[in-house]
């Protein structure tokens, strides 16, 4: 069977999906785009990484493009994109973990004090900080999907008293965390916490909702960590937070404009965590396995997993 790879890619990056993806099932081709074409007819699957607008046209019997990251917001602005075939995104349990990782060790730094103590470093300065216990930091978990549901169970197994939130209703997978949903909920939600975790979607009801609004709604000292996207944060707003000293730090792994570009303030503010997209890689190793058992789904004639409602944007 032939099978369209194509997305952004590092030349080493590509070798090991390559690699991966073969492994997992060896009885596929896996086609550039040019190679792909030249085939069109018998290309019923397309494994896409960011695409280059426009990579998946000319593919008139495409049932399935299965996409090799979670996030799908810029695969969804492509405007060539052949309407009706289903998009399934990526859902690795090794990715979920991974963010629950980076989650906790964001919010244990945060509450501990430890890029205080970092800072302090720096100067040589010897200066303890009281230490107040999990259960008096109250967290909230912005987006409620996979990544946010590992981790705020992760967060809430360490002990601090979770909340999660989310535009829409969410089902019974919640697992007896304390839920909420709907944007008028959200300023009460904000108001209680310590810190904010966001891991949303990133749609156009999204974009931009950690702004002056926001921040303000939060009580004096919190924080914020953003493992989404860049485009959910107002930089300016969140420059202007922190440097009144309303935010006591922000922890950001995504930019609007990724590298971050050299002059940006976020890299040289004192209250400031950069990470460069890193909180949650996709392991070619895992993912190549998921990716094979929703082709094989597809094949077979069954409903793929983990389809995306384009009309919702995740």
């Amino acid at each position: 069977m032939d099978i369209l790879l194509c997305g952004e890619f590092e030349a080493a990056e590509l070798h090991e999906w390559r690699q991966c993806l073969s492994a997992a099932l060896p009885e596929a081709r896996w086609l550039d785009r040019d190679a792909a074409l030249a085939v069109a007819e018998r290309i019923e699957v397309a494994v896409v990484a960011n695409p280059p607008p426009g990579s998946l046209r000319g593919l008139p019997r495409l049932k399935l493009i299965q996409s090799l990251w979670a996030g799908v917001d810029r695969l969804l602005q492509d405007p060539t994109l052949p309407p009706g075939v289903p998009i399934a995104r990526m859902v690795d349990p090794a990715m979920n973990a991974a963010m629950a990782e980076t989650a906790l060790w964001a919010t244990l730094a945060l509450h501990r004090g430890f890029f205080d103590y970092a800072r302090a470093q720096r100067d040589g300065r010897w200066r303890p900080q009281p230490q107040q216990r999990a259960d008096e930091v109250p967290v909230l978990v912005l987006g409620l999907g996979q990544m946010g549901l590992a981790a705020a169970r992760r967060l809430a197994q360490q002990g601090y008293p979770v909340r999660g939130w989310s535009l829409g209703p969410r089902g019974t997978e919640t697992h007896g965390l304390d839920v909420t949903h709907g944007r008028d909920a959200l300023p009460g939600l904000l108001a209680d916490a310590r810190i904010v975790i966001n891991l949303l979607p990133l749609t156009p009801a999204t974009t931009g909702l950690l702004d002056a609004g926001c921040f303000a709604a939060l009580p004096r000292g919190a924080a914020i960590v953003n493992l989404a996207r860049g485009a959910h944060v107002v930089d300016v707003d969140l420059l202007a937070a922190l440097d009144s000293g309303h935010l006591s730090h922000a922890v950001l792994d995504v930019f609007r404009s990724e590298p971050l570009p050299a002059d940006h303030a976020f890299w040289r503010h004192p209250r400031v965590t950069v990470l460069p997209h890193v909180a949650a890689q996709t392991d070619p190793r895992s993912a190549a396995q998921v990716v094979v058992a929703n082709l094989r789904r597809c094949f077979s004639g069954a409903m793929p997993e983990h389809l995306v409602d384009r009309s919702r944007g995740y």
